[in-house]
């Protein structure tokens, strides 16, 4: 009987080998970009629709009806897509202006293929609007009053989006392609192996015997996790796993224990390095550079984390909450180990870009490198072959995967960039923010807020966050904040439909993993996640809260000040104490964070 190697014992399916095979490719792609040099927008942003559109329409497919048709679009988008390949030179002389029929029906293609690859990606809400864009583009000139635009010639209108570097092509999708790929391909690299199993470890030491531990260990893994996977979904799905049956197996209300892990994942959506891909569009968007915006982006987020601790704290004294036991607490040495599976990767991340001076890109492929090497062993560091074959072929999947989902979005929120951008309509919207707010600046932000709000129950967080800051930033900025302000308040209050109702996303997971009525869990949500609320009009009050790298005392003081406040608002909305108490510690608290001490610096 002939002996079986390692690579035979391993059952391939025809189906599986091609996903994960086209999953390498889009990886193989995308690292390629970083160190081809230049390739001309019009050829590698329509092969990275190209790549993702698979995903999409085949791999996500439930029914028969849906791969069937899903497998018409993808033909159709796929010639459209490569139609502007291979004429991306004869494109780039016609500016942006359609020639012919033939032109004319590439460009509907292409449009609707990707109203199409969002409805099946994220549902209809944001690819509705969208088309409620195109139509306002196409027939807008009709509407009287300021709100009508003198109109676009349909070739003009059309080619902008498809044939020109705008629309789909544009600077978002660049973001896509050069800088989020890269770095949710880092995330998967990091997730198939020990780094997670290494997250969990570090909190469980960090936090689990204290009062409240599993609350607590809920939070550092989470904000640890997502950091990498920046989707608050993913995050409550993932470290949920662990930390919710582990909260209930310790006495944890249901509406606490789905509270606790909703609002610890959304906070992942903050915390740099990714931020749901929010830092990357912020790069393009402001100008400025990304180790700025993580600069800007940490402080705030660790005031989150640290408000939500100092609730749980209020409720481990309110249903005495107990820790870990020290049998459940894990040994030293796996600590160490299973973190070093994640500490290495962003070691290099940091040092090729704050010492090396490279790109973030360029560093998160050299982190990406040393994660692979990782991933050849466990925390035992014993060899194993088809445990390693398991390994990328995840890494494959779920970089294939995300990295289409996050396309879809960006590609359809480009059609109403550029809308917004050829008919005048997002001046037109600041000019009226401006009107309503009577330039009050307190004004207009409520204002913002209350759009960033309803368009997130909507749209997914980084959409919600481009849409409204097309729109609402100009008006923002005009009435005196920075850029960077602006964009980071538009970015946190997108994020607050994670846990706001009626439409709060990971409220809505957490409660499902612990048999809660999701609208108990949604309340406590919002009293333990309050920062969510508060540190975004904190951080208008307090600018120097975002200058870490600028002017870092003057950014600590408002740190620590504004930290005394929030855990004063935080524990005066929790605790058992007296009302009188606990109205006082409301007061007080508020009036710590919006007094500003940054002229004392």
């Amino acid at each position: 009987m002939p002996v079986m190697g390692p690579i035979a014992k391993i059952a391939f399916k025809p189906s599986h080998v091609f996903w994960v095979s086209l999953g390498v490719t889009s990886i193989a792609f995308h690292l390629w970009l970083i160190f081809s040099g230049l390739i001309p927008n019009l050829i590698s942003r329509p092969i990275h629709m190209m790549l993702a559109m698979p995903w999409i329409f085949l791999y996500m497919s439930k029914t028969g009806f849906a791969r069937w048709s899903g497998a018409v679009f993808s033909i159709v988008a796929l010639a459209a897509c490569l139609y502007i390949v291979f004429n991306e030179e004869l494109l780039s002389d016609q500016y942006g202006s359609l020639e012919g029929a033939f032109q004319t029906s590439i460009a509907i293609a292409l449009i609707v293929t990707v109203l199409e690859m969002a409805r099946r990606a994220i549902s209809w809400p944001l690819p509705a609007i969208t088309v409620v864009a195109l139509v306002y583009g196409i027939w807008g000139n009709n509407l009287p009053g300021e709100f009508g635009h003198p109109g676009l010639p349909l070739e003009s209108f059309l080619g902008a989006m498809t044939i020109a570097e705008g629309g789909l092509w544009g600077s978002l999708t660049g973001v896509s392609v050069n800088i989020v790929a890269i770095f949710v391909i880092m995330g998967a690299v990091l997730n198939a192996g020990e780094a997670g199993q290494g997250f969990m470890n570090l909190a469980m030491a960090a936090a689990g015997r204290l009062k409240g531990g599993a609350a607590k260990v809920s939070v550092l893994s989470s904000a640890l996790f997502g950091s990498i996977s920046g989707s608050a979904s993913a995050n409550v799905a993932s470290t949920g796993a662990i930390t919710l049956p582990a909260m209930t197996k310790l006495g944890y209300p249901g509406r606490l224990a789905g509270a606790v892990e909703a609002v610890a994942s959304s906070g992942g959506q903050i915390m740099p390095p990714l931020m749901g891909a929010g830092a990357f569009v912020m790069v393009e968007l402001t100008g400025v550079p990304y180790t700025q915006i993580m600069a800007a982006a940490l402080l705030p987020a660790v005031l989150y984390f640290l408000t939500v601790w100092v609730g749980i704290n209020a409720y481990a004294n309110r249903y005495d909450l107990q820790p870990f036991a020290a049998e459940q607490q894990p040994p030293a040495r796996a600590v160490l180990v299973t973190a070093a599976f994640f500490a290495v990767p962003f070691i290099v991340l940091l040092e090729r870009m704050f010492v090396g001076g490279y790109t973030p890109q360029y560093a998160a492929a050299s982190a990406i490198l040393a994660g692979v090497v990782l991933l050849l062993f466990d925390a035992g560091f014993t060899l194993d072959f088809k445990r390693t074959v398991k390994r990328f072929e995840k890494v494959a999947l779920a970089a294939g995967r995300q990295i289409a989902m996050i396309a879809s979005i960006i590609l359809c929120a480009g059609l109403i960039i550029s809308v917004l951008a050829q008919t005048g309509l997002g001046v037109k919207i600041t000019s009226l923010i401006l009107s309503a707010g009577g330039d009050n600046i307190w004004i207009a932000l409520l204002l913002t807020a209350a759009a960033c709000l309803i368009l997130g129950m909507e749209v997914p967080t980084t959409a919600a966050y481009v849409i409204c800051i097309s729109v609402a930033g100009p008006a923002l900025m005009k009435l005196g904040l920075e850029p960077l302000q602006a964009h980071l308040f538009v970015f946190w209050f997108a994020l607050l439909s994670t846990i706001t109702p009626p439409v709060c996303g990971a409220v809505f997971i957490a409660a499902g993993m612990v048999g809660e009525n999701w609208l108990k869990v949604a309340f406590t949500a919002m009293t333990l996640g309050v920062g969510l609320y508060v540190i975004p009009l904190g951080m208008i009050a307090n600018p120097a809260i975002i200058g870490l790298a600028e002017t870092p005392v003057a950014a600590m003081a408002s740190f620590t000040k504004m930290s005394i406040g929030l855990g004063a608002i935080s524990f005066g909305l929790i605790s058992n104490r007296p009302i009188a108490i606990k109205l006082a510690l409301f007061a007080g608290g508020m009036a710590a964070v919006f007094f500003d001490i940054s002229g004392w610096f």
